[in-house]
């Protein structure tokens, strides 16, 4: 029965996040149109919702159309072919995009979070956990190239696990299908983001033993961008984006995560309010919301040696190359 709630729970939310939302529930006459493709549904990016919900892009004079595009490659494609105007999604895709030789590169302007996101999941409770242990057993991994994959790998190399020699690794599997494939016996363990985590330890399915966000140090793991000729003609919106994303920033700060769960709790309707607050708790206490939307360049070089150590890269592509810090300078003077 367990098992059943919680694919039921999770086939609801996969639903939920391909509808389109519009933000603060109107349109306000004159107001800018920005529609935004996130990578996927996530307490990860609850600045996000708070923006939208508390008003703060309506504030300057926007108004959000929200749709999740599950998968980083989906999200990217989505941008370069003008479905969305703004993808959140992890920087990495702005590298791959840069490597083919693009005659309109996609730019980061805004960070959002500031760690990977996901958590490792063992399918048995582990009092004592030693990452030696993972050695032998079955990993349902991310897809490969993306953030949270790199991450991983990142961080089982610095226990000294070779997760293409050590592990039997799973990588074949759709990110959106990743959790039921692990709910319905897939792998021994596996990395998951919130509120996925959470809802399984609640469920008995899984329990989390290890946070790739604390091993794997600051990046800047998702970021709002976009292309720039879409900068070009819209800097006047592209500033009033990140000046709104700034006000969620500090807003997510200063309040606590039972508050914070209470203004998001619109876009996870089928996850418990105690659910979500947990969830929150645990990205505020590894710092994984960023506090200003500044990508920094010691962050991003950080990301080259996790993309490097992945061997994801033909050739580095540097800080000043695709990334533009001027609208989130601005919006925080």
């Amino acid at each position: 029965m367990k098992r059943s709630k919680t694919l039921l729970v999770l086939l609801s939310l996969i639903l939920a996040s391909a509808t389109i939302l519009a933000g603060c529930g109107n349109n306000k006459k004159g107001n800018t149109v920005v529609r935004i493709g996130e990578v996927t549904r996530s307490l990860f990016y609850a600045p996000q919702y708070v923006a939208i919900e508390k008003g703060f892009f309506a504030e300057e004079g926007i108004d959000i159309e929200l749709i999740t595009t599950p998968g980083g490659d989906k999200t990217m494609t989505s941008l370069l072919s003008n479905v969305i105007d703004v993808a959140l999604v992890g920087s990495e895709t702005s590298i791959y995009v840069a490597q083919q030789g693009s005659d309109d590169p996609v730019i980061n302007f805004a960070q959002v979070t500031q760690t990977d996101g996901t958590f490792l999941v063992s399918r048995e409770k582990i009092d004592n956990f030693d990452w030696q242990s993972l050695k032998g057993e079955v990993f349902l991994g991310q897809r490969k190239g993306g953030m949270p994959q790199m991450a991983g790998e990142f961080t089982l190399k610095k226990h000294g696990i070779d997760p293409h020699a050590d592990l039997e690794l799973i990588q074949n599997v759709d990110f959106a299908n990743i959790a039921p494939a692990f709910s319905s016996g897939t792998g021994e363990y596996v990395q998951l983001f919130e509120p996925t985590a959470s809802i399984f330890e609640k469920e008995g399915v899984g329990y989390v033993v290890a946070s790739f966000g604390v091993e794997s140090g600051l990046l800047p793991y998702t970021v709002f961008m976009t292309k720039q000729s879409y900068i070009d003609k819209n800097s006047d919106v592209v500033q009033s984006f990140t000046n709104a994303v700034f006000k969620a920033q500090q807003w997510v700060e200063e309040h606590s995560a039972e508050e914070i769960a209470e203004v998001v709790a619109h876009y996870f309707e089928n996850v418990d309010l105690d659910i979500m607050a947990s969830s929150i708790e645990r990205y505020k206490a590894q710092g994984s919301f960023a506090t200003d939307p500044i990508v920094d360049e010691e962050e991003w070089n950080n990301l080259i040696d996790v993309m490097t150590s992945a061997g994801e890269l033909t050739e580095r592509t540097e800080h000043a190359d695709i990334v533009n810090t001027t609208f989130a300078e601005k919006a925080i003077q």
